[in-house]
């Protein structure tokens, strides 16, 4: 277990830069650039299925809002590109704002969704220990909004334990994938009613 605390995650509350994230390209490269380490337009293009004349025009487009960089060496297309922080912290609070958040949320989630049924139709091919490793529940119970708060925070802790591996392949273990954790938590009750006995939209 790592001894070392994660990073501070750059919050991005402006709703232009939100507008700038709501891409499913633009968040393909940050999803590559962020778990494989620096890579050109042309490799991350071939990872992600789109040319390199296009990833080299989003990846200028995602470094005019600071999200990644030029890693140094090479020219033109064979520029190596590396993200300027791992991970980040959307947070809304005007309308406008709000709904280019949930957009890169959307896009980010149906990503995590064909991945995890990638897995189900691909997790007879893993070997049996990492079949057994898996875990695939669901869990509903009664909370306050504090007490649901203090759990987020708790799990989101045990989550964030080997983030140091992302950057450093070198932290590595043998033998060590990959693996992808969601963490969702929502009510699925409807919202309570406002003061005037209607509801809070």
């Amino acid at each position: 277990m790592s001894s070392e605390e994660p990073p501070e995650l750059r919050k991005i509350t402006d709703a232009r830069t939100l507008r700038a994230l709501a891409h499913p390209v633009r968040v393909a490269l940050i999803e590559e650039l962020s778990y494989r380490g620096p890579m050109t337009a042309t490799e991350v293009g071939e990872r992600i299925g789109e040319t390199p004349t296009t990833c080299s025009f989003h990846l200028r487009q995602l470094a005019k809002y600071g999200f990644v960089e030029e890693a140094g060496g090479g020219k033109g297309r064979a520029r190596p590109w590396r993200m300027t922080s791992i991970g980040m912290s959307l947070s809304a609070d005007d309308p406008e704002a709000l709904l280019a958040s949930d957009a890169v949320v959307r896009v980010f989630r149906e990503r995590s969704f064909a991945r995890y049924q990638a897995w189900l139709r691909a997790k007879a091919a893993y070997p049996r220990e990492w079949r057994k490793a898996t875990a695939d529940d669901d869990y509903m119970s009664y909370v306050t909004a504090d007490e649901l708060k203090e759990l987020s925070d708790e799990l989101q802790a045990l989550l964030t334990r080997f983030h140091d591996r992302l950057e450093d392949p070198s932290k590595r273990p043998p033998g060590a994938m990959l693996v992808e954790t969601m963490l969702m938590s929502y009510p699925v009750d409807p919202p309570p009613p406002d003061e005037d006995g209607g509801e809070d939209g």
